[in-house]
């Protein structure tokens, strides 16, 4: 069955142009030169895509978008815009508009944008990564991730550190139509300020010392699919400048080359800090936070959703069995209990340490209270918790305990690590696993 698509635009040549260049990607097209045309098409045949230009003789473009997301929000709308007016393509995107075209056309661009919308089907992929929790507020994420992932307007993550973001971002790109296109997480803190413009863009063998072949980039890395940029507060200044270009334009020049390269890429961004705080402050430019932020997901902590604890709790001990190939634990009531009544200052990230780390002091297949060595003072002042930087520093504290109290017992043995494992309650196994996570195998 051929796809049908819906193109809307005052001006006969630009009619014609994206017309015969979808009916040669085997789709066929309905015309309408106003929108008052474009609505009667719309109540008499079932359209897979529509494309509309901006300006129209009738009515504002933006506010169409928003009238076909209300009442056919199954029809993904791309709109056509004039070089130079990124507002209103934004503000089409925050409608709900698919993609952006600008004019004059560019018909590779165009046939992309057109293969991402028709090949857009979430419920066909069975590998969507998804994130756990049945509270209402992950319930609703859910279905805000469900939603905007057809979209390839560029999303904000927000949220703490340890709440998941990245476990977001990849949902939205395997329930999208990228799925099957590279995803490619970047964690902007972790690359030194001089090296990033070459890991972003690539360069040119000889650009600078040490450039001794060419290097792709991440840009390319992700090219076709989906580059998703952790801690993009990280990014500084200079380079800020050179992404709010590189987004808008499409387009990146390598280190060292002469050209641009087109690049095809869905950014997704993410970071624990308030990035309007920051643009307030001028360590992050503006322009390019409106540009990130055209639709905001927020990912909340594990304190506002601790009913979702017991589900998770579930889930990763399962992880952690499979991984080792030992014989699966469990929490006992207590231990539930207890963990239902800490804040988590380091969210699921603390819990999953939490419950690592249980697993190892645990003495029977039960692990207990005693066992998650919790911080009582915060599990008894949850509600009056603010975040700061004390969860690394509590994650911190409760690996040394773990290694210290391996240690303990290594020395008991004389560094013996069968007898050492039999003490723990361990296989040799999980015992190599933490000796070499605290530097211990040597």
């Amino acid at each position: 069955m051929s796809q049908l698509a819906l193109i809307i635009d005052d001006e006969p040549d630009i009619r014609e142009l994206l017309q015969i260049t979808l009916q040669r990607m085997k789709i066929d097209c309905h015309c309408a030169e106003n929108l008052a045309m474009a609505r009667t098409l719309l109540n008499q045949y079932k359209f897979d895509l529509c494309l509309t230009d901006m300006k129209l003789p009738d009515g504002d473009g933006v506010e169409f978008v928003n009238e076909v997301q209300t009442d056919y929000p199954h029809i993904p709308i791309a709109v056509i815009t004039a070089h130079g007016s990124m507002d209103s393509a934004i503000q089409a995107l925050k409608y709900g508009a698919f993609d952006f075209l600008t004019k004059p056309i560019d018909l590779n661009s165009l046939r992309t944008i057109v293969q991402n919308a028709i090949s857009s089907d979430p419920d066909s992929n069975a590998s969507i990564a998804t994130i756990i929790g049945e509270s209402d507020s992950f319930k609703e994420l859910r279905k805000t991730i469900k939603k905007v992932a057809r979209s390839q307007a560029p999303i904000y993550i927000s949220g703490e550190s340890g709440t998941g973001k990245e476990l977001v971002a990849k949902m939205i790109h395997d329930s999208g139509p990228r799925a099957d296109k590279p995803f490619v997480p970047v964690n902007c803190g972790a690359i030194p300020h001089e090296l990033m413009e070459s890991e972003f863009f690539g360069h040119k063998k000889g650009s600078f010392t040490g450039a001794d072949s060419d290097k792709e980039g991440l840009f390319l890395a992700a090219d076709g699919g989906t580059l998703f940029l952790d801690e993009v507060a990280d990014l500084p200044l200079h380079l800020q400048v050179k992404l709010l270009r590189a987004i808008q334009e499409k387009r990146i020049r390598p280190v060292g080359a002469q050209e641009e390269i087109e690049i095809d890429i869905r950014i997704l961004c993410a970071t624990h800090k308030d990035l309007s705080v920051m643009v307030n402050q001028e360590s992050f430019r503006q322009d390019l936070y409106y540009r990130i932020n055209v639709i905001q997901i927020h990912v909340p902590a594990l304190r506002e959703h601790l009913e979702d604890i017991a589900l998770l709790v579930e889930h990763i001990l399962q992880q952690v069995s499979d991984k080792s190939g030992e014989e699966r634990k469990h929490l006992s009531e207590e231990a539930l209990n207890k963990l239902q009544s800490y804040s988590f200052p380091g969210n699921v990230r603390e819990l999953e340490n939490i419950l690592e780390r249980a697993l190892t002091l645990a003495e029977s297949e039960l692990i207990m209270p005693e066992d998650l060595l919790l911080n009582n003072k915060e599990a008894e002042h949850k509600n009056e918790f603010k975040e700061n930087n004390s969860s690394a520093s509590l994650t911190h504290q409760l690996d040394e305990i773990e290694r210290n109290a391996i240690l303990d017992v290594l020395e008991q043995t004389k560094w013996n690590r069968t007898a050492a494992a039999k003490i723990l309650g361990l296989s040799l196994r999980v015992l190599r696993y933490r000796l070499e996570k605290y530097g211990l195998d040597k």
